[in-house]
């Protein structure tokens, strides 16, 4: 088959997806449900200008922004300390540069490309708590010219947690993926996590590890093939290429190009060979998605009238009844889990305290070793370099062992999670077999193996201020040991420095873990209730609009059964072709 054939082939297909998505908007508004008309309407235009979304994936902190500005060449994003991504930001091709946002339950607004920091920040949109639903960010671009448009996505492993949240949810409108991951740390469980869910519907993904001047070849090479072998046992194929760049290099022009040039010619190739497939296969799996969910409406609603209002009175009643049930169960689990929660926490205190014993030593010894080769004539120097051997020997015991323990930690947590979660899935099978249909359908069970639901906020504490007190009689006293050849005191200090690093961190890595424990018990339950008070609404909703047919008499229901058992029909042979 020729090109040309192939490409109006593609066409044709395209054409066809458009205008079932057209009808499926229109048959969303026949069903009142206006979040699926508008998404279908949004997904036709897209289409129609051959946009597909290349989303930017990874932690907290991995430069993600400054990526994308350094391959648009412009600092189009805001870049902080602090997390500054609390929604999804489109990046778009455009003949100027400007932005736009839109609130919920409202219409596009034009802002100052300036004025994007005050939608998008955790400082001034903390939780997304003005109701941003879409920030799009125009740029005159030769990259994005044929359709590619630049996702950045809020980074996992941030405190808030409905960054991460908002990530999962822009998963279904992702056509391909850079990946973007560092040495310090290497990818995370979380970040493997994320890429495993896309790479169900995403083939096309570029690895980026960025950050590359930082670290030295031999490190970046260990990184390189760590993140390699992780992601692809995670996603089952070879990911190719892991290009190493620095972003902040790029933008300020300077340093080596490293691999630059070949991640353009990269993103170039993906427009060029399968930017319109792409756009295609997001058309075909938004039909798939909507589809599944106005066929549910639709089948409610119908199964509704088909039932006496009796009926659906007692089996609403029964629900009810149950939900308490469910309730209680979760409360007395609760109790179980935190008796769970303290044998961790006593577990920790006992293998942290065995840590200390087998590692202190080890560290003193080699504090011993570093310090004998300081010159200790000048006190102060002294000083200060034994100060400074005692945190990089400290450092180099706790941090190794905070890797173990969370490791560790997961699978104990896991254990007791299972039970918990459990619980919940024997509920949800319950109702799923309890003969309403409406429940038959209900959202999937609770993923018993997700493990930590709260990221780990351990740093290094280097108590900067113990190890170099600004005295100046202090200063003077190390002057004088150094001079008079009395400087054991100060080796002294430095060995009671490290003892305190090594208590005071390891104390830090066991309240990191507990508290972890805590939260991710906490969201945990949040799940579960969401899940069964959404079955609880879907059940009630049918039943009111059930109620409000049969009022007006039989042939007001015959109709809408009538009506409803055509959408169903249309709607399954939408999906089938």
């Amino acid at each position: 088959m020729s090109k040309n054939t192939e490409i109006r082939g593609t066409a044709t297909e395209q054409l066809s997806v458009e205008m079932n998505l057209s009808r499926l908007a229109e048959l969303a508004v026949e069903l009142g449900s206006d979040h699926v008309s508008d998404d279908a309407r949004s997904l036709v235009e897209r289409m129609a200008e051959g946009r597909f979304y290349v989303a930017c994936i990874g932690q907290f902190k991995r430069g993600k922004s400054t990526l994308l500005g350094a391959l648009l060449g412009d600092r189009v994003l805001p870049t902080g300390v602090l997390p500054v991504t609390a929604v999804p930001t489109m990046l778009r091709y455009g003949r100027s540069r400007r932005a736009r946002v839109r609130l919920r339950g409202g219409e596009w607004v034009d802002i100052a490309p300036e004025e994007l920091t005050q939608y998008v920040s955790e400082e001034h949109n903390p939780e997304n708590a003005k109701g941003v639903i879409g920030t799009e960010v125009f740029v005159p671009s030769s990259l994005l010219a044929d359709g590619m448009c630049f996702v950045d996505t809020p980074g996992l492993g941030s405190i808030f947690a409905g960054n991460t949240a908002a990530t999962q949810a822009f998963i279904p409108h992702i056509d391909a993926a850079i990946v973007v991951v560092g040495a310090d740390p290497p990818i995370t469980a979380e970040e493997l996590a994320i890429v495993q869910e896309v790479g169900r519907q995403v083939r096309d993904f570029v690895v980026v590890l960025n950050k590359a001047d930082r670290n030295p070849d031999t490190e970046r090479d260990v990184v390189k093939s760590f993140t390699a072998a992780a992601l692809e046992k995670r996603l089952g194929r070879p990911i190719g290429r892991i290009y190493e760049v620095s972003a902040e290099e790029r933008l300020q022009d300077r340093g080596p190009g490293r691999d630059w040039p070949e991640l353009i010619a990269a993103l170039e190739m993906l427009v060029r060979e399968s930017g319109r497939s792409l756009v295609r296969a997001a058309g075909e799996r938004g039909l798939r998605r909507l589809g599944e969910q106005l066929l549910v409406i639709a089948s409610e609603e119908r199964e509704a009238l088909e039932r006496s209002i009796e009926e659906s009175e007692r089996r609403i009643e029964g629900l009810r009844k149950t939900m308490l049930q469910a309730e209680q169960s979760l409360r007395d689990l609760g109790f179980l889990f935190m008796a769970g929660q303290q044998h961790l926490s006593d577990m920790f205190l006992s293998r942290r305290k065995e840590f200390l014993r087998l590692a202190s030593p080890q560290a003193d010894a080699e504090l011993s070793e570093e310090i004998k080769q300081f010159p200790r004539r000048f006190g102060p120097r002294f000083r200060r370099r034994a100060m400074r051997a005692a945190q990089a020997v400290a450092e180099w015991h706790v941090l190794p062992w905070l890797e173990a323990e969370q490791t560790y930690a997961e699978q104990q947590y896991r254990g007791v999670e299972s039970r918990f979660v459990g619980i919940g899935n024997v509920f949800l099978k319950k109702l799923s077999e309890s003969g309403v249909p409406e429940f038959a359908r209900m959202p999937n069970a609770l993923d018993s193996d997700k493990g930590f639901r709260s990221p780990s906020r351990f740093t290094f504490e280097r108590l900067l201020r113990v190890s170099l007190p600004a005295s100046p009689l202090r200063y003077i006293a190390d002057v004088v040991l150094g001079a008079v050849g009395a400087s054991f005191a100060i080796e002294r200090d430095a060995r009671e420095f490290l003892d305190h690093l090594m208590e005071t961190n390891s104390a830090r890595v066991q309240s990191d873990v507990v508290n972890r424990v805590q939260e991710s018990r906490g969201q945990l339950e949040v799940e579960i209730r969401k899940l069964l008070h959404e079955v609880s609404r879907i059940a009630e909703r049918a039943l009111e609009h059930a109620r409000a047919a049969k009022a007006e008499g039989v042939s007001t229901v015959e109709s809408a059964l009538s009506r409803l058992r055509r959408i169903e029909e249309e709607l399954r042979s939408m999906m089938e072709e």
